[in-house]
């Protein structure tokens, strides 16, 4: 029997089982975790080590054991954290044209030959932000499946209260299934990952609304019926958007976003940024603005603990929607819950119950804040450099933190694979002296290539209003105390506290990074750049192969055209392909929509800041070649 046979066996046996198992059993999980001959570039546990600070390795809950590196690993591929509340039950991802069956029904098709855009069929014709979705059309998902397995990477199964649910862990954006090699490769952006479509196809993206232009102002304009209202919090009677005409607009902002980016932010602003790459040792502040800047790793651990509070569970800004949206806790929880996807969780509005005495009761983590397994800080609701929203991501029976630490320690140990790319050695030693006489080595210095500053935006002139998305958490910044790194959730009665250490020096970074009176933009690393094409925090410098025709987003991501590294690099360095890359981008609706412009970085190697294009060459090949 040849490979082929047995793989769409192995898949059609999985299916058979899962559906077994959906009918017969309890609750049960299950996510994809590869062993690592299954691994491109397995991590370096001594790299890790070797990044520890003083103030670190004092105490040995954050100490990089090799135990713990591979509970970061397993976490990394498979904690949710409990979003397949959000994702399933609330926003209803699964429940619309893309569906766990007709996932399984696609793999299955693959025949075990692996992925990097797992194409579903639409199980029903939907509607969605203006555009059709016909039943039977193939959609791009952007989920990598490797070769040989049967499951998407980062997307958990689980089965609870009676559902077949899913949520999404960190792998799924930050690995890849590697065409030629059929193995993953771990730490690269998942440039395909189609956030933002699969988010609009839910039935209830309304959820994310916060991540959208959808300001109040707007929100108020989708009032359609004044006595559908909620009791807000001093008593008063205040009318909900129409569902249907929230859904419309939120959906039309989701699918403005690229392929590979995502809005980090609860801004009210639709600015999606590029996914980053998880090659993080030594390119802290982490965040495209420096958001983590102290605590364990510089920072990382606090970084991991913001997508868990954040992306996946919005119900978590409920205590502050009035400082950071101007929308009142019962107008916000009503407003995400009024459609949701499972009637548990659908407020009913008109029931006669507050928002949040009915969250409080159907609340699936009790006790913590939001939806997912969460512990409120010692100064939440407000944010500091401990969470953005006043939460740690914790689950009972551990220690708190555990699960990020251990994902820290982890990302730490990773490291671009070789590119494949020819070996030049003379281009090589040119582009370095290129790389110092272009002066690119005063921002990108040191071993990871960065001098760990966040640059003000006057300086790197790149599109603006990501630069201030953290300006009203600013305004409502707390104090940076955590719980004692052995404390165990739950928390005892009056747990320890640890105050984390932010030097005054860092006064004038942590203004920018909240947004300050112009905020700015974090100095990245270079390592990985053949990987984490397109370029700047937009991803709007991108370019495909075809240089001529495939310029900026409407020539590349928004056709299905990935960016080619050597291009996009070309384009960020060169002013007249840059200007092209631009005025395409602004003449796209999407783009603009999104603000996704590809302006700034006006650093140049060309012929006007007097190097020749055999300079400009070897500058390219010696940036993607650097990890090599």
């Amino acid at each position: 029997m040849s490979f082929k046979p047995v793989a769409l066996f192995y898949s059609c046996l999985f299916l058979i089982l899962a559906c077994i198992a959906l009918v017969r059993y309890g609750s049960w999980e299950f996510s994809y975790i590869p062993d690592e001959r299954r691994i491109a570039n397995p991590g370096d546990p001594e790299q890790s080590r070797a990044g520890m600070s003083a103030w670190e390795t004092e105490r040995p809950e954050l100490e990089p054991t090799d135990a713990m590196i591979r509970f970061g690993r397993e976490a990394f591929y498979s904690e949710t954290f409990g979003n397949e509340t959000l994702f399933s039950d609330i926003i209803g991802v699964f429940d619309s044209a893309v569906t766990i069956p007709g996932m399984v029904q696609a793999i299955a098709e693959l025949r075990g030959e692996g992925t990097t855009n797992l194409r579903v069929k639409a199980a029903k014709t939907v509607n969605v932000g203006g555009r059709t979705i016909r039943q039977g059309d193939f959609i791009d998902t952007g989920l990598d499946v490797a070769r040989g397995t049967h499951w998407p990477l980062g997307i958990k199964l689980v089965r609870k209260e009676g559902r077949l649910k899913a949520g999404v862990s960190c792998i799924m954006c930050h690995a890849i299934a590697d065409p030629g090699s059929g193995k993953v490769i771990e730490g690269p952006p998942n440039p395909d990952i189609q956030a933002g479509l699969l988010l609009a196809l839910g039935t209830n993206s309304s959820a994310f609304f916060t991540h959208t232009n959808i300001d109040t102002k707007l929100l108020r304009s989708f009032v359609s019926d004044p006595a559908r209202t909620v009791e807000t919090s001093d008593g008063r009677r205040e009318p909900l958007p129409d569902p249907a005409l929230l859904e419309e607009a939120v959906d039309r902002a989701l699918l403005q976003w690229p392929p590979g980016s995502v809005d980090t932010m609860i801004d009210l602003q639709n600015n999606p940024s590029q996914i980053p790459d998880s090659f993080t040792l030594g390119d802290h502040p982490y965040g495209w603005n420096g958001t983590a800047q102290s605590g364990p790793y510089h920072g990382l651990v606090f970084l991991n603990g913001l997508p868990n509070g954040q992306n996946m569970d919005p119900l978590v800004q409920a205590d502050l929607s009035g400082k950071l949206f101007g929308i009142d806790k019962e107008t916000y929880l009503a407003t995400l819950m009024q459609n949701a996807a499972n009637p548990k969780y659908r407020y009913r509005v008109g029931s006669g119950e507050r928002p949040s005495d009915f969250f409080r009761r159907v609340d699936p983590t009790p006790g913590a804040p939001g939806l997912n397994t969460l512990v409120p800080t010692p100064d939440s609701p407000r944010s500091s450099f401990v969470s953005l929203v006043g939460t740690i991501a914790s689950k009972p029976g551990y220690r708190i933190h555990e699960h990020n630490i251990a994902m820290a320690a982890y990302q730490n140990t990773l490291k671009p694979p070789a590119t494949g790319l020819p070996r030049n050695d003379a281009a090589f030693a040119r582009g370095r002296g290129v790389f110092r006489r272009a002066a690119c080595i005063s921002c990108h210095a040191g071993d990871t290539f960065t001098n760990h500053r966040v640059v003000p935006l006057s300086v790197i002139g790149t599109e603006p209003t990501r630069a201030q998305a953290l300006r009203k958490a600013g305004e409502n910044w707390g104090h940076n105390v955590t719980y004692d790194w052995a404390t165990r959730v739950p928390l005892p009665e009056s747990p320890k506290l640890l105050q984390i250490p932010v030097p005054d020096s860092e006064n004038a970074r942590i203004a920018l990074m909240q947004g300050g009176s112009e905020g700015g933009y974090k100095v990245p690393g270079l390592f990985g750049l053949y990987w984490s094409a397109p370029y700047l925090h937009d991803g709007g410098v991108a370019a495909g192969r075809r240089l001529q025709d495939e310029q900026g987003l409407p020539g590349t991501l928004y056709r299905g055209i990935p960016a080619e590294p050597a291009n996009s690099l070309r384009a960020l360095l060169d002013r007249g392909l840059r200007e092209r890359v631009v005025r395409a981008n602004l003449g796209s609706a999407e783009a603009r929509g999104a603000h996704l412009t590809g302006q700034g970085h006006p650093f140049w190697v060309d012929e006007q800041a007097g190097f020749t294009s055999e300079d400009q060459d070897a500058l390219i090949h010696y940036l993607l070649r650097l990890t090599d």
